[in-house]
């Protein structure tokens, strides 16, 4: 039925009945014709309100902002001159992409996504090469996770072609904003939000997608600092059949209160647990990964799957079992694994090291775990006793950076032009 890369979008159920009449050089049946029309007329609409023109205009700013030295970034404080928006409507479809200067948003006290947390995003950075160039990492998988996301809230959403060609325009106008050197990046936040005005529990009826950014310096200035966990049995952050494998901001909030609680006992991060045998799920807002030699006396790498929604999807986590599988060295497994499994391996002396991954650091490795009044420490590096991280833990950062930099050529590493 359709000739071009556009032709879906303006598929209707009068040109498909035309097309069936066509075809069979008989009119089509009544009863075909309505059914025809019943089920396909609100697809149609809702493939042609989903796509945004695709051209993005572009107004600069006429007040530049004052740039930071990069020794003095602090994550998450300092936005660029620029941002991209891009806004939905139930009747009028979506609007072009547009950049403009960096400016607060002006939204309607009812808009629901202040009272029913309708609203989901991404995280995903920019990096400067020794030649120059500016590079995103895997970008395309930030994409489909926002268009995930956005499903799980039946929110419309751009389509992720034109939301990273819109992310590709702003980074290339704020490209001076990319603090050089390793371990400096761009943070780049695309987000959806409902700014649908209603005192009611449904889907929106206005959305607006948009992108800022933040340069931002490394996650550990100087080196490796190994973390201590608290693992909580009293919190839960997700469950099965729940959005704990959306990144929506209703799974963050509230754990706050938690993440909280460790920090005022001593603790960097929680560690989250689910159900009564206390199966290990996240570290803090990153996926955890646990490295030891098992039963049978193997090296594995394990780390929770992602069959019941309580797992998000991390970029990182995928990354890292992708390498580690291709490196074949030892075995790599996505399965349950419970606190109590992590305490018999490090009581028996069977434990390698540990680390969370995400996007802010990479790994983070992790020192010991603190369960009911017990602590039990992980190993770090063997050969070093001053030594933050295990030595898988530093390959695996090494090797991401590398390819986040253009240091090695990889498919995962997109030069922006």
């Amino acid at each position: 039925l359709a000739s071009g890369p556009h032709d879906r979008h303006v598929l209707t159920s009068r040109t498909l009945a035309g097309w069936i009449e066509r075809r069979h050089r008989a009119p089509p049946d009544t009863c075909m014709m309505r059914s025809i029309t019943t089920y396909l007329a609100p697809a149609c609409a809702r493939l042609m309100s989903t796509r945004p023109p695709t051209a993005v205009q572009i107004t600069k700013t006429t007040s530049p902002k004052i740039k930071l030295p990069k020794e003095q970034l602090v994550f998450g404080k300092t936005f660029t001159d620029h941002l991209l928006t891009m806004d939905w409507s139930k009747p009028a479809g979506w609007t072009a992409p547009q950049i403009t200067a960096y400016a607060p948003f002006c939204l309607d006290p009812a808009a629901t996504v202040f009272h029913y947390a309708l609203a989901c995003f991404e995280g995903m950075k920019a990096y400067v090469d020794d030649d120059n160039q500016i590079r995103l990492f895997r970008p395309d998988m930030n994409m489909k996770r926002l268009l995930n996301s956005a499903d799980r809230l039946v929110m419309p959403c751009p389509d992720e072609h034109i939301m990273l060609d819109g992310i590709k325009e702003l980074v290339k106008l704020d490209k001076d904003w990319i603090p050089k050197g390793l371990g400096y990046s761009l943070y780049i936040r695309p987000t959806l939000i409902s700014t649908y005005p209603f005192l009611g529990v449904a889907p929106s009826e206005a959305v607006r997608f948009y992108t800022i950014m933040s340069p931002v310096g490394p996650y550990y200035a100087s080196g490796f600092k190994a973390v201590s966990l608290y693992a909580d049995h009293e919190h839960v952050r997700a469950w099965p059949g729940g959005a704990g494998g959306s990144k929506i901001g209703a799974n963050y909030a509230p754990a706050i209160k938690a993440q909280r609680l460790a920090m005022s006992r001593g603790f960097a991060q929680v560690l989250w647990l689910f159900g009564p045998d206390l199966q290990i799920t996240e570290v803090g807002t990153m996926n955890q990964f646990f490295f030891f030699k098992n039963r049978d006396g193997e090296p594995e790498l394990v780390t929770a799957p992602l069959t019941d929604g309580t797992i998000l999807p991390g970029i990182t986590r995928d990354s890292i079992l992708t390498l580690c599988r291709e490196w074949g060295e030892f075995k790599v497994s996505e399965r349950k694994i419970t606190l109590h499994e992590v305490m018999e391996a490090v009581e028996e002396d069977r434990m390698i090291e540990a680390f969370g991954s995400g996007t802010a650091a990479i790994v983070s490795p992790v020192k010991s775990v603190h369960f009911q009044g017990k602590d039990y420490p992980i190993p770090l590096d063997p050969k070093d006793p001053n030594g933050q991280a295990g030595a898988l833990t530093q390959r695996i950062s090494r090797t991401i950076m590398d390819i986040q930099y253009g240091k090695v050529d990889h498919p995962w590493s997109v030069i922006v032009k």
